[in-house]
């Protein structure tokens, strides 16, 4: 039995949730998000709250049961409050800056990096040195974080690079005389 899975999810109030052809789609404040189903979960909406069980008794049913229930309760959550992860960037000369649909990094390299931000994705930087990545659908703010932090991961000895916020790099001494 999944102890997550067996939880209904709340819907907050200005949330409306639908299923038809194998498709839930949840509207809310900040927009409307949609996933597919599987065949293995049964969904049903009930009074304030939807709520997931496994279709049959197979292992794979089983498998698949709390990971789909957080994934709908996603879909809940960045229609109301949405999603933000901020990356802080670390090193001399190493700044960001926002610039309309774009994010321009200044990493060291010979060149700046140019990034696209995604429809339905805000970027804001703050300060040179921090950037803040928001957006409804978590998948895609995750994403577009991971892609940012891979082109100058932290490195363990002076701690150059991008990191997320409250991600701990293990240090390393350096060389001995």
């Amino acid at each position: 039995m999944s102890r997550i899975g067996k939880k209904p999810i709340a819907l907050p109030a200005g949330v409306t949730p639908t299923i038809n052809d194998g498709i839930i789609s949840v509207k809310g404040p900040k927009g409307t998000l949609t996933m597919p189903l599987r065949d293995e979960i049964s969904y049903t909406l009930e009074d304030g709250g939807i709520q997931v069980q496994p279709a049959n008794d197979t292992k794979r049913a089983r498998a698949f049961w709390g990971m789909q229930r957080t994934m709908v309760q996603n879909l809940v959550t960045g229609v109301t409050d949405g999603f933000t992860k901020k990356l802080l960037i670390t090193g001399v000369g190493y700044r960001a800056a926002a610039q309309g649909r774009n994010l321009k990094l200044q990493l060291g390299y010979s060149h700046d990096v140019n990034i696209d931000v995604p429809e339905g994705i805000e970027v804001k930087t703050p300060d040179a040195t921090t950037v803040e990545i928001s957006g409804s659908d978590k998948q895609k703010v995750g994403q577009l974080a991971a892609e940012i932090r891979q082109w100058r991961k932290p490195e363990p000895y002076k701690g150059k690079g991008i990191k997320y916020d409250g991600e701990f790099i293990f240090r390393k001494e350096g060389k001995k005389k």
